[in-house]
């Protein structure tokens, strides 16, 4: 028969093997990974796709919206069950207004958002270097929408302030949806399915809403793939085709219109939901 301390040792080793796979709640650290590296694809398959349509003349625009669509499901897949996969500045900060976000959490949520997107820009400019030389060697406006968006995609007579309300329409659309389809109360998807429906919401913004600012809806989408041009030889990426700083226009209308997303779903449709009372879930995907 075994013994007392065999079966205690049996135990011991049972309750050790339990726990080396139990699964851990994330930290912050684990978070801003995930949240860099959800950025990361996104922005590899956005920007790569923006590369091949300009530089390659593959593909058009149905291309594009697909891909950006496409890049974000993937990316709200590596990093759901981590971060909540916010992959997005103005989404972290209406989830923090509206939806019991930590505010501690949003400028570490954004660096990371905006370093994935850069790094991601980086690979694409690096793999599409003897391409991009060879149509615009001088790095000008021709390639820069590669990168970063610009008034009426760098050739329609949009002017900086209709890029603005373009683009806080365009995230407002964004966000509220991302309530609605994050929210158990409502009809949201299966969880393992939410990403694909809010990658299909990004098509439909693109396909959409793509004439007047390029539909950015993401300041580190922006920014960061504008910071990557900068450092590689496109000194004019802060600045649009007219000669203005354009930079602040895809931070700034996304923040703003994902406000007022949040705002009309959480005051206009939260209330008449059933279990209204209950906070809704603070995560994207």
């Amino acid at each position: 028969m075994t013994s007392t301390t065999e079966k205690q040792a049996g135990r011991s080793r049972a309750d050790d093997a339990r726990g080396a796979i139990k699964p851990m709640v994330p930290g912050l650290t684990g978070e801003l990974i995930a949240e860099f590296f959800g950025t990361f694809i996104v922005i590899l398959f956005g920007v790569g796709v923006v590369a091949q349509v300009v530089a390659g003349e593959i593909g058009g625009h149905d291309s594009i919206a697909w891909s950006w669509g496409l890049g974000v499901t993937m990316g709200i897949y590596v990093a759901a069950r981590i971060s909540g996969a916010h992959l997005n500045p103005a989404v972290s900060v209406a989830l923090a207004v509206f939806s019991g976000f930590s505010w501690k959490k949003v400028a570490p949520y954004v660096l990371a958002q905006t370093a994935g997107a850069f790094v991601a820009a980086l690979l694409v400019r690096w793999n599409y270097t003897e391409v991009i030389a060879k149509v615009d060697p001088g790095h000008t406006i021709k390639t820069q929408g590669i990168f970063s968006t610009l008034p009426g995609n760098g050739t329609l007579p949009v002017s900086d302030l209709g890029a603005l309300r373009d683009q806080i329409i365009g995230t407002m659309i964004l966000v509220f949806v991302i309530f609605a389809l994050t929210d158990l109360r409502n009809s949201s998807p299966l969880a393992n399915l939410a990403p694909v429906v809010i990658g299909l919401l990004v098509v439909a913004i693109g396909m959409a809403w793509g004439t007047d600012a390029g539909y950015a809806i993401n300041p580190a989408r922006d920014f960061g793939p504008r910071l990557a041009a900068f450092v590689t030889g496109y000194g004019g990426t802060f600045r649009d085709q007219y000669g203005d700083l354009y930079f602040w226009v895809p931070i700034v209308g996304p923040i703003v219109g994902g406000l007022i997303g949040g705002a009309l779903y959480v005051y206009l449709i939260k209330p008449h939901l059933p279990g209204a009372s209950d906070e809704p879930e603070h995560t994207a995907g």
